[in-house]
């Protein structure tokens, strides 16, 4: 399968020099074209990941206790891009303070997460959590909830989720921030 935007290829076989990390902040379909969007994104997917059940599908994450989270897998090249300019579209995209929500859409799928594939990628994710906190608190927002760990497994979510903003131009997206900037 190709990414409906770019033709790259959605798979494991990207180029050797490439990074990749997973991000949840709500619904993925807003979450993932605002990182397809960006200069040194080779490809982004769709996908669940985070949970206790194998090969869960859409309606396992929505209607069962699978603990799943809606994510975008991003595969970037660093050469091009950093880790830090994806921490400030992560953080800035959504409101982290929710807990199990994003705005109307609620459940454990809907939590914010990063997964990163390297200890380094961790604490660097972490320090920038740290960083925004700060920011947030100043702007009387509550204590950050994402979850930020090593990748566990991702399955790739149905096809007709891939870039479906792409798709659909006036699909539901019920992404917001809370204005609040980082400089990372």
């Amino acid at each position: 399968m190709n990414h409906f935007v770019n033709q790259n290829p959605i798979d494991n076989n990207y180029p050797e020099k490439f990074k990749r990390i997973i991000f949840g902040a709500g619904c993925f379909w807003g979450v993932e074209k605002k990182f397809w969007q960006l200069d040194g994104v080779w490809v982004t997917s769709v996908g669940y990941s985070g949970g206790n059940t194998e090969h869960p599908t859409y309606e396992d994450v929505c209607y069962k206790d699978t603990n799943h989270v809606e994510v975008v897998e991003v595969i970037y090249d660093p050469s091009i891009i950093l880790l830090n300019d994806l921490l400030k579209v992560f953080w800035e995209c959504h409101d982290p303070t929710q807990g199990m929500r994003q705005g109307n859409d609620r459940g454990t799928q809907y939590r914010s997460v990063i997964f990163c594939d390297t200890q380094e990628d961790i604490d660097r994710s972490r320090d920038s959590k740290k960083i925004y906190e700060e920011i947030l608190k100043e702007a009387c927002y509550g204590s950050i909830t994402t979850e930020i760990a090593i990748s566990p497994k991702y399955y790739l979510a149905e096809e007709y989720h891939q870039q479906y903003l792409a798709k659909n131009p006036n699909g539901y997206c019920g992404i917001g921030g809370t204005g609040c900037s980082i400089s990372l």
